[in-house]
């Protein structure tokens, strides 16, 4: 799962560029699932473990006892929902 994204010249993004990046998959909409708040650091260690930081966010208290996280795919996000199915929105 884990994917280095590369810049118009073939290189490795700088960290504006990531940065830029997934501002822009962001802003665009993104995947995201509503998670139950006691689960906050099972949730941040599965993204850490499987994917790049510029491929998920995470919002906390999105409402109450919630927190949001959000991917830029959908298959991801499909993904992370199987691995806490009975937490889930």
């Amino acid at each position: 799962m884990l994917h280095w994204i590369w810049n118009q010249n073939g290189l490795k993004m700088t960290p504006q560029e990531t940065s830029d990046y997934k501002m822009q998959w962001m802003r665009d909409g993104g995947h995201g699932v509503r998670l139950h708040s006691d689960l906050d650091v099972a949730g941040k260690d599965w993204c850490r473990k499987n994917l790049e930081r510029h491929q998920w966010s995470f919002t906390p208290h999105s409402d109450v006892y919630e927190h949001t996280f959000l991917f830029e795919s959908q298959y991801v996000s499909q993904q992370f929902e199987q691995e806490f199915i009975d937490w889930i929105n």
